[in-house]
């Protein structure tokens, strides 16, 4: 689609809602079980100098991406009632009330939950195919291992994403994904952010954050056979602790091929971006109007008046 700029505002969708990230602000903006829209208006943190540099900022952004993307999702959750609130807390839940206390567990359940949000899919998508790795025979040579390993990796990826797309909450989770597309290309294509208007974009964005996870699983198969074919690795552990220490270098490179992809219109950059398109059929889906109007809320609290959006 041809757009008349392009914008570095970035959304995700979440529990019934949206988050939209600007130069300048963020908004969470959630529809609660009676219609009513609450948003929610934060200014964006500033960073480091040296977290603007190439590859420094693309591991920023994802780890700061995923550790907040967590805490807008357990925001949202807050609105929905439990249908087990009539259910009697456990002595456990007792416990843990009078230990850390009705605040104090609050924070304790999100830190966790975001430990375990930003320890999943690295430890899925990239440990466990490393891990699987390690055990291939030497015989079979640091060429067919790594590339076994990338295809456990995108197989595993694709899997998991193909299934829960299928569970009725999170099929509703992608479907405000494609809201957010949509609203997205409508600012880029310089027209008036009505519901009419967003209803007619395309809801594949080449700057999705499900192209950019299929890139880094992509670039970590091309950066560890580097790497291994020079060391070569064969101990499972070891070989997972090495991707560990690669893992910043692998993000940083996939931010930097994703900002590439996004920004140009050649062939080559619609060549590159086309796999990451094709993937996100998988978590992005049509809207309905509902949607779009969240998305279109927490477009409009981000947008800067003087143009710092300009990608």
């Amino acid at each position: 689609m041809t757009t008349q700029k392009k914008t570095t505002i970035g959304g995700q969708a979440i529990i019934e809602g949206i988050v939209m990230k600007g130069p300048k602000k963020s908004c969470t903006v959630v529809r609660r079980a009676n219609g009513e829209l609450v948003s929610k208006t934060e200014p964006t943190p500033s960073r480091a100098p040296i977290w603007e540099k190439p590859i420094f900022r693309g591991a920023y952004t994802l780890f700061t991406a995923m550790k907040e993307g967590m805490q807008a999702i357990n925001y949202s959750a807050s609105f929905f009632e439990d249908e087990e609130a009539d259910v009697p807390p456990s002595r456990f839940e007792l416990w843990l009330e009078k230990k850390f206390g009705s605040e104090g567990l609050n924070k304790v359940i999100l830190s966790i939950s975001t430990v375990i949000g930003i320890a999943l899919p690295i430890g899925l998508f990239i440990l466990l195919p490393s891990f699987l790795g390690g055990f291939v025979p030497k015989t079979w040579g640091v060429l067919a291992r790594n590339v076994l390993e990338g295809c456990v990796r995108v197989i595993l990826f694709l899997l998991f994403m193909w299934s829960v797309s299928h569970m009725k909450d999170i099929r509703r989770t992608f479907e405000y994904h494609g809201a957010e597309h949509k609203t997205i290309f409508c600012y880029e294509a310089g027209e008036e952010l009505t519901v009419e208007n967003v209803r007619k974009q395309g809801k594949y964005h080449p700057r999705c954050g499900t192209s950019f996870m299929f890139v880094l699983i992509i670039i970590a198969t091309i950066v560890s056979s580097i790497v291994f074919s020079i060391i070569d690795i064969t101990n499972p552990f070891v070989r997972m602790l090495a991707h560990l220490l690669l893992l910043p270098l692998v993000v940083g490179i996939s931010y930097e091929f994703n900002r590439y992809a996004g920004r140009s219109e050649s062939l080559l950059s619609r060549a590159l971006r086309w796999p990451g398109l094709m993937v996100q059929h998988l978590t992005v889906f049509e809207p309905d109007d509902s949607m779009i109007e969240v998305a279109i809320t927490a477009m409009k609290a981000v947008i800067p008046d003087d143009g710092s959006d300009e990608w």
